[in-house]
């Protein structure tokens, strides 16, 4: 175990040349960046994710309500035993073969069996106000932490000037600010990858997940070779455009659509501008020029800039999903309704809808059926189990 530690934490790779990890022991005089730091983050993790708890129950649910934010989910569908032992233990999504199969068995048309399937998928689906919940304490500690690195970085040279991020590197002492910036910002993406297992639910799952692993990576990369001070100036970019996000949300959830286009609209121009004009202008120059001018090479530079990159990857991918709502909008004449992540119907939490949802009692294939299942007598009882009223779904 031993010599797995020792080849894992090699100078070689961590360190620039003719520096070893003695040379940046913790004194009297100079606190520096300690790998062991971290596993503070953990914790605080834990605490982060039940103040968001406690906060959602006692703060934002009130909040809501008093802005008459909708309570109610998506419309349930009516218990059937036979299609709900389908539904979870074989397909939540049933093919056109099986769809034929439970047609000839419950004496209903294909498409009110299709129906009530849809009306299960999105019975599981989150109500309008969990989702304002949920943006109100993202909004909530975006704002905060983004305050605290502005505050924190107009006092720093490096905001002004990133080449003093290398000045004297990498023997630059921790400041107890930068300490806790770092450490409450790893706490909380740490607290957002466990607690997305049991969120809102959308597609983007797997993009956002691995957005999570590459901001924690990168954190702790660059906490450990002591490049934070480059780190606080990617962090505080971050958040600018978190904050206006969820703020829109928000906005939206409330039915507050002008300010919703309005605060949809700021996200875009601030999350373009700073992911693909500051963030590679400002932040992959430095790291990836002027540091290289600054040190020369080594290997941990490389594996930083490799994240870093990711990282930019992951901006153009959002950014072209954000110029083709909106241009998609435009080019159809709704320019004061467009929604650059399709917030506004939340397509991103998978609700599904189809027109023909106003018919909400299955049709049976036979005239005789047809008439019995509108009573409570009729032959099949499971025929009237989808009656109910129109369907309410979000799209």
């Amino acid at each position: 175990m031993a010599g797995i530690l020792a080849w894992f934490w090699n100078e070689r790779f961590w360190l620039p040349h003719n520096v070893t990890w003695a040379d940046l022991q913790s004194t009297e005089e100079a606190a520096f960046p300690q790998a062991e730091d971290l596993y503070l983050a953990f914790p605080l993790a834990f605490c982060i994710f039940m103040i968001r708890l406690l906060f959602e129950r006692f703060i934002a649910k009130p909040c809501a309500l008093g802005l008459k934010v909708q309570a109610n989910g998506p419309q349930k569908a009516q218990p059937n035993a036979i299609l709900e032992k389908v539904f979870t233990a074989i397909t939540k999504h049933p093919d056109e073969k099986r769809l034929e199969g439970l047609s000839k068995q419950l004496d209903w048309d294909v498409r009110s069996i299709q129906r009530w399937f849809r009306q299960r998928r999105n019975q599981e689906k989150p109500s309008t106000l969990t989702k304002f919940c949920e943006s109100m304490w993202r909004f909530t500690f975006y704002l905060y932490i983004f305050t605290y690195g502005v505050r924190f970085l107009k006092k720093t040279p490096w905001l002004w000037n990133t080449r003093q991020c290398w000045n004297g590197y990498p023997y630059q002492p921790l400041m107890p600010d930068l300490h806790y910036y770092y450490i409450v910002e790893l706490s909380f993406y740490w607290s957002l990858m466990f607690s997305q297992f049991i969120d809102i639910k959308r597609k983007d799952f797997g993009i956002m997940f691995t957005h999570h692993i590459v901001t924690v990576t990168l954190i702790t990369f660059s906490y450990v070779t002591n490049l934070t001070r480059v780190g606080t100036l990617t962090l505080c970019l971050h958040d600018a455009a978190d904050v206006v996000l969820e703020a829109a949300k928000m906005a939206n959830y409330c039915k507050c659509q002008k300010l919703s286009d309005l605060l949809f609209l700021t996200f875009a121009i601030v999350f373009i501008v700073s992911r693909l004009g500051i963030y590679p202008l400002w932040i992959l120059n430095t790291t990836l020029f002027e540091l290289y001018e600054a040190l020369g090479n080594f290997p941990a530079l490389w594996v930083f800039n490799v994240l870093l990159v990711i990282l930019q990857v992951l901006h153009c991918f959002w950014s072209y999903l954000i110029i083709k709502a909106a241009y998609k909008a435009i080019s159809k004449g709704k320019a004061g309704k467009w929604n650059p992540l399709h917030v506004a119907k939340d397509d991103r939490s998978d609700i599904e809808s189809s027109s023909d949802e106003e018919e909400t009692a299955p049709r049976s294939k036979t005239p005789h059926s047809a008439i019995t299942t509108n009573g409570t007598g009729g032959a099949n009882g499971t025929n009237g189990y989808l009656t109910g009223g129109t369907c309410s779904e979000e799209h």
